[in-house]
């Protein structure tokens, strides 16, 4: 486990060679230069990333979005942090600097999903001030046959 200083980043669209050097279990899959420079360079999409050592350890990905009803809102989509190095608050800072994104962003609340059954997902997101859920919620997947490159 590395013992470096640990940096929270923003990343943007000129960003993208800072993926170039990932630890193995942040992402789920690996990273595509062309789905990279798609996500970097769309101002609605955001991406954080924690760096040690000039590999990055930890992400957290979202995106703002406004609905004819609603203010801006933020929507977390994921936060992940490589197996060493974490218990370090990582996953911590980089939740702080979406929630921190947000009000930059006039969003009026972010949110996020996880299962009952993450622990550490729940004691970070509650940790992070939000409001434990009174029931449980259901997430649906509509599979969609992807035309991308057809």
């Amino acid at each position: 486990m590395s013992t470096g200083e640990v940096d929270v980043l923003l990343l943007g669209a000129t960003d993208a060679a800072v993926l170039d050097r990932v630890a193995p279990d942040v992402f789920d899959q690996p990273i595509s230069a062309e789905l990279r420079s798609e996500f970097l360079g769309d101002s609605r999409h955001h991406l954080v990333v924690a760096r040690c050592d000039g590999v990055v350890v930890g992400m957290a990905s979202a995106f703002h979005y406004v609905h004819p009803d609603k203010a801006p809102q933020l929507f977390i989509i994921e936060v992940g942090v490589a197996e060493s190095h974490r218990r370090r608050g990582i996953a911590r800072r980089m939740l702080e600097r979406l929630v921190q994104l947000a009000g930059e962003l006039d969003c009026t609340e972010a949110w996020v999903l996880t299962d009952a059954e993450n622990t550490a997902a729940n004691a970070l997101y509650q940790a992070a001030g939000a409001d434990v859920p009174a029931e449980s919620s259901l997430m649906y997947t509509i599979p969609i046959q992807a035309r991308r490159n057809a």
